[in-house]
This record gives structure tokens, sequence and C-alpha cells, in this order.
């Protein structure tokens, strides 16, 4: 079931439903997973390519709290929040080949070896200062894997999937942001009490102040709802 907040369609699902769904993703045909919180919502606003990659996408989970009050205040009510983050932790656990695509040089490579000490098999791995996608897909669909977790931010992932998605030999590519900083420990994820009263954005806030400005986008998407809701 579909749940569209401001013109995006959400998988209205729980963490276990959307472990149980990407079951049938591993069909020899490609699959997209993108895991959109208010920021990229915002941005799907004005940016019609990232609008398109989000619509073609399988599946779409709410990987931010104001994604499910966004929800609530416009009487749709999606069930829980699904960090993109918690999900791709999950799929570690199972027996699928992972190949790590973005972040800093050395971050990606980092995180393969504490993934691969923890028994996740991780076939490859390159970061995400590059000039050519040709010499990255070759060697993507040289190494096969299962999975391919994209982390290169948003909207740039997204697009980057919804682009090559017919040159990848790949059955599911996931855009997952940040998710290799925290992994290799470059970044530490927020505390669990701030992870417990979904506060993991002002936890990123206070430790990397550059990132205020995209924080912006959080009360904005609750004045758009807002006023969404007023007139629905």
């Amino acid at each position: 079931m579909k749940t569209e907040i401001l013109g995006v369609k959400f998988d209205n699902i729980t963490m276990e439903q959307a472990l149980l769904r990407v079951e049938d993703f591993f069909d020899g045909e490609i699959h997209m997973i993108f895991t959109p919180n208010p920021e990229i919502v915002m941005l799907a606003q004005e940016d019609k390519e990232l609008k398109k990659a989000l619509d073609s996408a399988d599946m779409l989970l709410a990987d931010g709290i104001g994604i499910v009050i966004g929800s609530r205040l416009l009487g749709k009510n999606i069930k829980e929040r699904v960090p993109g983050f918690d999900f791709v932790c999950n799929l570690f656990k199972t027996d699928k080949t992972f190949y790590l695509f973005g972040s800093k040089p050395g971050v990606a490579q980092m995180a393969a070896e504490k993934l691969q000490a923890a028994g996740t098999k991780v076939v490859g791995f390159q970061h995400g200062y590059f000039d050519d996608d040709e010499l990255i897909i070759n060697d993507i669909n040289e190494k096969n894997p299962d999975v391919l977790l994209v982390c290169l931010g948003a909207p740039k992932q997204e697009k980057w999937i919804y682009q090559n998605r017919h040159r990848l030999n790949v059955s599911l590519a996931i855009g997952v942001g940040g998710t290799l900083d925290v992994i290799s420990g470059t970044v530490k994820r927020a505390p669990l009490i701030y992870q417990r009263l979904y506060l993991e954005w002002l936890y990123r806030a206070i430790c990397q102040p550059s990132r205020l400005p995209r924080l912006l986008k959080l009360p904005q998407f609750l004045i758009k709802i807002g006023l969404k809701g007023r007139g629905r």
C-alpha cells in the first residue's frame, strides 16, 4: 500500500514487512530502493529528475520521523519510520553479496573490512569521488554483487542509480546516504537516547553545523504539510 506525501509515494510498511518484501527482489532483474526523508521530499518538489527516480523505485521507505509526523498531519498515518541504515544492517545479516560505492576515499574500504570481519560478504568497493561512470559500472558488473549500496548523498545517489539502472548487473540497488561513514567509524551514529526520541537530525546538526542549511528543509516541509492539511 502506498501513502502519498507531497507527491512522493511511500510504501506504508514496517521494517519487518520491508525485509519480507525485499526477498522477492532477487529475481534476476534490477530493483531500486530509496529512503527519502523530508529534505529529499522537498528537493523532489522542484527537481524533476529526482522525482522521476523516486517514482520509478520498487520501494520507498520512510527514513525520517518527519515523514511519519507529516503523514499523521495529513490523516494518512504511515505505520513507522524505516531508517535506511537499519534496513541495510538487517540485509547484512543475510547471505547476499554486497558492493559498497560512495563516500570519501578510504571510507568504503574501511567499511568493507569491518563488514567482512563480521561475516558480511562484501565483494567490492569504490569511493564516491569519480569522473568516469564506465570504470565503476564495469567493476560492479565484474564483481556481480546481489546488492549495490550507493552512498553519494541525495539527490546524486538516486539520480545515479536511476540513470544507470539498465547498465547494472545487480538485483538490488539502494541509495543510503551516509551509511558507509557510520559503518567505517568515521562518523558516529547518534546515541541511543537521540534515536529513541527521534532526534538523530539534532545530533547531526550539533556534530556537523555545516548541515544546518539542509536541516532547514524540515520546518519548510512541515509548513507545507500544514498548508496542504488545511486544504484537504
